[in-house]
């Protein structure tokens, strides 16, 4: 038995990083798992999760337009006759020195960041409210409350506008039976972060990994399969009685009064 059984998941940014941890537990955990993503990568992942035996399908998205969220939507309901938990972890993060970068660079982070979320949440709240009620989960990070780099402006206001969000969502939809919280990450190891290693110690990326991982109390990178089982704990009737909270996954990277990553 898993603790998301019987219940119909979409997970956006799904293909690689964070998102394929989520989209990986909650298949594991007994859920049917739309997987969403700009790229074809998705329908491959999709595909072999399906191989391996789980309940998935892959839908190219884009979550910057309303429509083709909808088309998200619609095509969950179409698959599997409902919605019941919606993940949103679509998100990009780019450093520019504020002064200097181009406003582009901040739109894209708004486009991405708050209006992916702000799209796919209007689509697909009311296809979880026809289900009874269910929940939403939003990938936020520590940036949001703690900027450890320069360089950061644009993801940093992105990630802390969605706390706000998970909070009003929180509020808003309680009556309709739907819990909406948000996770915190700290360094994961993704792509993402590995691509930054290599371009912080081009001859030597592991280095980097491991200069990160010595600032970290737990001392080492988190995975996205843990920040999948949070997830799946939060999207479970485990955690019936919490909404509206911010939940930081980080080893306790963010507990020292002074963070230095080691970079």
């Amino acid at each position: 038995m898993g603790k998301l059984d019987g219940k119909v998941a979409i997970v956006t940014g799904a293909s690689k990083g964070i998102g394929s941890g989520i989209a990986q537990v909650f298949a594991q955990q007994g859920a049917k798992v739309v997987l969403a993503a700009r790229g074809d990568d998705v329908l491959a992942f999709a595909d072999e999760l399906r191989a391996a035996g789980y309940e998935t399908t892959g839908v190219r998205c884009d979550v910057t337009d309303p429509q083709d969220c909808a088309r998200l939507v619609r095509t969950a309901i179409d698959v599997y006759g409902k919605v019941d938990v919606l993940d949103c972890n679509a998100g990009i993060c780019k450093l520019g020195a504020f002064l200097d970068a181009d406003d582009t660079w901040r739109d894209a982070h708004i486009d991405v960041n708050i209006n992916g979320v702000w799209n796919m949440c209007k689509a697909a709240i009311p296809a979880i409210i026809d289900a009874g009620g269910g929940t939403v989960v939003i990938t936020s990070s520590v940036t949001g409350d703690l900027v450890a780099d320069p360089g950061e402006a644009a993801y940093a206001m992105t990630k802390a506008a969605l706390v706000g969000l998970t909070k009003a969502l929180a509020r808003e939809f309680a009556e309709q039976r739907i819990r909406v919280n948000c996770i915190c990450p700290g360094y994961i190891r993704t792509p993402l972060v590995e691509g930054m290693a290599a371009q912080s110690d081009p001859d030597d990326p592991e280095r980097a990994i491991d200069a990160i991982a010595s600032a970290v109390p737990l001392g080492r990178l988190g995975t996205p399969q843990e920040c999948g089982e949070l997830c799946a704990f939060l999207a479970s009737d485990e955690a019936s009685y919490i909404t509206g909270t911010q939940v930081v996954i980080d080893g306790g990277s963010t507990l020292p009064e002074t963070t230095s990553m080691g970079q």
